[in-house]
């Protein structure tokens, strides 16, 4: 199925709206670029569906002011990057709604949680929007509280048109095209645009509203606690095959009967040794190099308490001095230059006995060594994010080598 002309809808207008919108809020830049406009007199005003298609009444185009149609572009995305048709869907079934009745009030609910520090600095609120003070409720809670704490009745008879689509609420409406229609995005395409736009708000939270910044830590949270994944890592890496083992000939190997006049050695299982190399670099802040000697701390209490079993390696463009792990807090992290944490792989190799595992505490800015270690390697990779809404794609830090077991550090 194709999607219907766009005959009679000012595309100029309905376009110069969104680049508005855009520059008023660039954390959402992604977000609204990926709405595909499809031109449709059934709707009243704008509305969405849950495959990313928006739903534009060229009439309404026609009425509306551009700054005041650049804040619909922003309700109406605000809905699919907050899931508003999933957990619609999710609160019907729990609560037993049903019926168009209660679809208005989830839609007029998810109104409220967007509308209530969606405009201002750049954006005009669209005539009609809902806000939690008109209905008696306070401002900054989620559609789930806001659904408990008002009904149908006099303060909402003057929304009985908001209609902002299946994307608001979770239930389709007869002009949705379905997911077989153009240009729907997947689910693989959906998550990575909210991906993008998580990672532009935490990346610059201090000019996001409160609302924002809340949604982007909660949009993508791992299964495990970064922790128990960094001990976890390591303790795969310290029982792996050959890790820890040596022969001896204090304890002859009970082959030797077999071979009379030859001793043959025994294999002898010793504690695993730890290097851990921490990124010193000018990219590296203190608050992670503080949290770095924190780790260590944990890596040595993932070796069962034994800090004779790690050492710690400082390395920006160079090699430091290994040191070992008495107190964590007492190891000098020097460095604040470059990164290049191949010399670190390099002089951590050569060390005496070898470490069977190397632990690479890093943001990532750095040339990885093109071979695999001797030694199994974990990274913990302190989260990085573009500095600016333009910064280029291609400046972010490639991921680790494959070979190497890579842990996010700071995830929760």
């Amino acid at each position: 199925m194709s999607a219907p002309s766009t005959l009679g809808l000012d595309v100029d207008k309905l376009y110069a709206a969104r680049l508005h919108a855009a520059r008023a809020r660039p954390y959402l830049a992604t977000a609204l670029f990926a709405l595909h406009p499809v031109a449709s007199s059934q709707v009243p005003t704008m509305a969405v569906d849950r495959y990313w298609r928006c739903y534009v009444s060229p009439a309404f185009v026609d009425r509306t002011p551009l700054e005041e149609l650049a804040g619909v572009w922003v309700h109406e995305v605000s809905h699919l990057l907050r899931d508003h048709h999933g957990r619609g869907d999710r609160v019907a079934r729990a609560r037993g709604l049903t019926g168009p009745g209660e679809r208005l009030r989830m839609n007029i609910a998810a109104d409220c949680e967007i509308n209530d520090d969606a405009f201002g600095d750049g954006l005009t609120m669209p005539e009609g929007a809902v806000e939690p003070a008109s209905l008696g409720l306070n401002p900054g809670e989620l559609m789930e509280d806001y659904l408990r704490q008002f009904g149908l009745g006099p303060r909402t008879q003057d929304l009985v048109w908001l209609d902002c689509g299946s994307g608001a609420d979770g239930l389709d409406r007869r002009w949705d095209l379905g997911p077989d229609g153009a240009h729907s995005l997947s689910e693989q395409e959906r998550d990575a645009v909210r991906h993008r736009v998580a990672e532009g708000i935490n990346g610059h939270p201090g000019s996001v509203p409160g609302g924002w910044r809340r949604w982007a830590e909660q949009a993508f949270h791992p299964p495990q606690p970064w922790r128990d994944l960094l001990g976890a890592a390591i303790r795969s890496a310290a029982v792996a095959a050959g890790v820890g083992a040596d022969h001896t000939y204090g304890r002859p190997s009970r082959r030797s009967a077999s071979l009379p006049g030859v001793i043959l050695p025994s294999l002898r299982r010793r504690p695993p040794t730890v290097c851990v190399i921490v990124d010193t670099s000018g990219s590296v802040s203190d608050a992670e190099l503080g949290s770095a000697l924190l780790e260590v701390a944990a890596i040595a209490r993932a070796l069962g308490g034994r800090r004779d079993l790690v050492s710690v390696l400082p390395c920006d463009a160079a090699a430091r001095v290994v040191h070992p792990l008495c107190r964590a807090q007492e190891i000098p992290l020097i460095g604040g230059g470059g990164t290049d944490l191949r010399s670190g792989f390099a002089r951590a190799l050569r060390a005496r006995p070898r470490p069977d595992v190397i632990v690479a505490l890093t943001d990532g800015q750095t040339p990885w060594p093109s071979a695999r270690p001797t030694s199994r390697t974990v990274v913990g990779l302190f989260p990085r994010r573009r500095a600016s809404w333009s910064e280029e794609v291609d400046r972010v830090p490639n991921a680790p080598p494959q070979w190497a077991r890579v842990v996010t550090v700071g995830a929760t």
